[in-house]
């Protein structure tokens, strides 16, 4: 569960971005890419974008 950081009430999970092409987020050096999630807050709209396994990207990139 996320909590809004404008307003702290639940926020809604798992909406996706898209793109014509897609947007991935990876490290600099690295070559696996995750695609983020986002989280929308139903109160006041804040969305936040987020990786549900951040594991795959962590040190990847050195």
């Amino acid at each position: 569960m996320r909590k809004c950081i404008r307003c702290g009430a639940e926020m809604e999970e798992n909406y996706i971005i898209t793109s014509g092409y897609g947007i991935v987020i990876r490290p600099k050096k690295g070559r696996t890419a995750v695609k983020p999630a986002v989280a929308v807050c139903p109160q006041c709209g804040e969305a936040s974008i987020y990786v549900e396994e951040p594991e795959k990207l962590i040190g990847n990139g050195k």
